[in-house]
């Protein structure tokens, strides 16, 4: 019979694992990014790659070079034209440059007028502020490098978890004692399956969400509005924070490149319609009801990935514990963490039915 350790010894040494996986995943982030997000998208390709298989009988290793090779002509058609929208914004920037300065001529002298802040003053919180900006840049510069190699590595690292998938499922099972076979068969079935649509889910929200965003500054008339829609999409993965800087992108070229304010406003309110759209309809009927993922875990979740990895950390973060509430939510001994990331909030704590119970006069449960 093992000895039942003090919460005190127990907790230590579960704060002390974590650090040291925590410290593992930062100093390792070079070599985990890439796995992180090759293993995303061997999942998105499972499903494609066993049709290859069963339904056309094509080998195994020429069912995952065709799933990759599509998957990579998507990406290069959506990069190739997100490269031709930031290329005609690059010819701009001389124009916005000049527009900008004006802005803030007229900004400090309303700031000087009505806050009676000098321009001089002006001028020294911008510098504090960009001293600050220079750790959050150099930290886009390293995440630009890192996607360099992730273009390299990203394939190989997909078909490598492809092909080796059915060696990565037997060692689960080895891991676990004999005996339980069945329940971890179970166990993986629903697991992969949730997952996998989970997934699926995700990558279809962002293409609606990009579609939509494009259309509405279309219509307005914005320029760039391919890549303001997709940068929209991308950032509506990151919760709050990403709603705000997607609504923030146009409005700014809007500024730069209409008069008036009567776009912007037109901007705001169309992107409130979309998200109301994915919050009510996209969100619990595509991505799935059953994987949400409650504000306070998705905020303090995203904060901590962005400090460990960067702005690939945030995100990483809510498909990571999007997957790990699903696992959670399958294993026994694991749901009342599932529970814990979930937006079901129950309308009584156990401490209050207790008390409940015992006015009412019901039997309570004894331990033993």
């Amino acid at each position: 019979m093992l000895k039942k350790y003090p919460f005190y010894i127990r907790s230590t040494i579960i704060l002390w694992g974590l650090v040291l996986f925590v410290y593992i995943l930062f100093q390792l982030h070079d070599i985990l990014i890439p796995l992180a997000f090759a293993l995303m998208l061997a999942i998105l390709l499972n499903p494609f790659t066993n049709f290859l298989e069963k339904k056309c009988l094509l080998p195994h290793t020429v069912a995952i070079s065709i799933s990759i090779l599509l998957a990579i002509v998507f990406i290069a058609g959506v990069g190739f034209l997100l490269y031709m929208e930031v290329g005609s914004f690059s010819d701009q920037l001389p124009s916005f440059e000049v527009k900008l300065t004006q802005m803030s001529v007229k900004v400090q002298a309303a700031i000087s007028q009505h806050l009676g802040i000098n321009s001089t003053k002006q001028l020294q919180y911008i510098h504090e502020g960009e001293s600050a900006l220079k750790p959050l840049l150099a930290s886009t510069a390293s995440t630009v490098l890192a996607g360099i190699s992730l273009i390299v590595l990203l394939p190989v690292y997909t078909f490598l978890f492809l092909y080796y998938k059915k060696l990565l499922v037997n060692f689960v099972f080895e891991v676990f004692e004999e005996g339980k076979e069945e329940d971890i068969r179970n166990v993986l079935t629903q697991t992969k399956s949730a997952i996998q649509r989970y997934m699926f889910g995700l990558v279809l929200e962002a293409i609606i969400v990009a579609t939509l965003n494009s259309i509405a500054l279309l219509i307005l008339g914005v320029h760039y509005a391919i890549l303001l829609g997709v940068l929209g999409a991308l950032l509506n993965v990151l919760p709050f924070i990403g709603g705000i800087l997607a609504v923030l992108l146009p409005v700014i070229i809007a500024t730069l490149t209409k008069e008036g304010i009567n776009t912007q406003i037109a901007i705001i309110i169309a992107y409130v319609i979309i998200q109301f759209v994915d919050n009510h309809f996209l969100v619990p009927y595509i991505v799935s009801s059953k994987v949400k993922i409650n504000a306070l875990v998705s905020l303090i979740i995203v904060f901590l990935g962005g400090a460990l990895w960067g702005i690939s950390g945030m995100f990483l973060s809510i498909p990571f514990i999007g997957v790990l509430k699903i696992i959670f939510d399958r294993i026994p001994d694991l749901k009342p963490w599932g529970t814990l990331l979930g937006t079901e909030v129950p309308t009584h704590h156990k401490g209050q039915l207790h008390k409940i119970g015992r006015k009412m006069g019901l039997p309570l449960k004894k331990k033993g």
